[in-house]
């Protein structure tokens, strides 16, 4: 038997990857309990923030990043539950139940990723100062406190706030930052948006990813991984977990339960790593074109001569450097891009096996199986199920809440 019903009013802007992600875990505690919420979400709520506290309903659960709707809701006659980044100021967090991305550890991942892979220097691409983008300032905080703990230097870069007049002033800043930083250098971004800038400018310029640059944001925003030619890793938040931690915090108190007064800290769900941080240290720089060559083309069916005319050298000596530097041939190289490629894909998305097969220029799916085989002794499909990340969003749905918009 479900409860009372309840009226819940959502306050997220769901344009944004990173709120849909918090609604969609608020929906699955739904799912998963006894709570019978009618659920209010009107996209456009910001015109309406003078007269917050006098919406009707029984509860609420706001994204209070930003500092507009946690001033609005000050006076809320109905529970409150918030949802934010975190802060290393305590008294910064507000005086209701708030749940919160751990922004410290989504950057010491993205830290930490880089350095497995070797790399020593280090540089982080944030945002210009905004009120309503505290969460920046945060994560450069903790980026410049991890890099000082290590001993390391951190070269900081703000850049410019992103509008359609002033983008190519904005992009000649960026690349001339670029071209001042030593090679190899790591670089965090802030948001997977300041990645994409970076994935960019290097493009503009030239300029190797990950050989010279390796770049990883915050978000795994799919948006932003599909509109570069090199795929980005990404630090993936917490979202689903924070959207039904909230939920089950406003129903607890809907219930006349206590709830902790302590804010909740969501860590990042996982590192999602792909081409922009596939560092290796290569130190032949004919190696290395070589290899950013069959990065950009493995899956396009190339073959061993058509990487010996990109570098220019005859195939015994390319050979020669490639077993010293990767301890491999330069077939196994593009054979290893393609397979990784592959796994990638089907851990990540769901294209049919058929696509993927396509997509990574094997010249069958029968070919693709037999190739699976051999190296894991599965079939693609198989390989998928083994490799699938199990999480909250993984809960069997039971009844879908009811929502109600404008």
């Amino acid at each position: 038997m479900f409860e009372k019903s309840h009226s819940i009013t959502l306050l997220f802007n769901a344009s944004k990857v990173y709120d849909r992600q918090i609604v969609e875990g608020i929906g699955k505690y739904l799912q998963t309990s006894r709570a019978d919420w009618d659920l209010y979400l009107e996209e456009d709520f910001m015109t309406r923030l003078e007269h917050l506290d006098e919406w009707s309903g029984d509860g609420i659960i706001a994204d209070f990043d930003n500092p507009a709707i946690e001033r609005a809701l000050t006076k809320a006659k109905v529970p409150v539950v918030a949802v934010g980044g975190s802060y290393q100021n305590k008294s910064d967090y507000p005086e209701v139940p708030y749940v919160a991305t751990d922004n410290y550890a989504l950057v010491e991942a993205a830290f930490e990723h880089l350095k497995q892979k070797g790399i020593e220097r280090f540089a982080f691409y944030g945002a210009p100062v905004n009120p309503q983008h505290r969460w920046a300032q945060e994560r450069e905080r903790a980026m410049l406190e991890l890099t000082r703990k290590e001993g390391y230097e951190c070269y900081l870069y703000r850049g410019h706030a992103v509008r359609p007049e002033t983008w190519q002033y904005s992009l000649k800043r960026l690349t001339d930052w670029l071209r001042s930083l030593p090679a190899p250098t790591g670089i965090v971004a802030v948001t997977d948006a300041r990645a994409r800038h970076l994935l960019q400018a290097c493009d503009h310029l030239g300029l190797l990813i990950p050989e010279r640059f390796s770049v990883i944001g915050i978000d795994d925003d799919e948006l932003a991984r599909y509109l570069s030619r090199v795929s980005l890793t990404s630090v993936k938040q917490g979202c689903f977990d924070m959207g039904f931690q909230a939920a089950r915090m406003l129903h607890r108190q809907l219930q006349g339960m206590p709830v902790t007064k302590a804010p909740v800290l969501v860590p990042p769900e996982r590192v999602a790593e792909r081409q922009s941080t596939d560092y290796k240290a290569i130190k032949d720089p004919l190696v290395m074109q070589a290899m950013h060559f069959i990065q950009h083309n493995a899956c396009r069916g190339i073959k061993v001569d058509q990487v010996l005319d990109h570098v220019g050298i005859s195939r015994s000596n390319l050979e020669g450097r490639f077993r010293d530097e990767r301890g491999h041939s330069i077939h196994t190289e593009i054979h290893n891009e393609k397979l990784n490629r592959a796994c990638k894909m089907l851990k990540e998305t769901e294209e049919p096996a058929t696509e993927i097969a396509e997509l990574c220029g094997y010249p069958s799916i029968q070919y693709m199986y037999a190739i699976f085989r051999k190296h894991f002794n599965q079939t693609p499909v198989e390989y998928r199920q083994a490799n699938r990340p199990q999480s909250l969003e993984d809960v069997p749905d039971k009844t879908l809440p009811k929502f109600a918009a404008l």
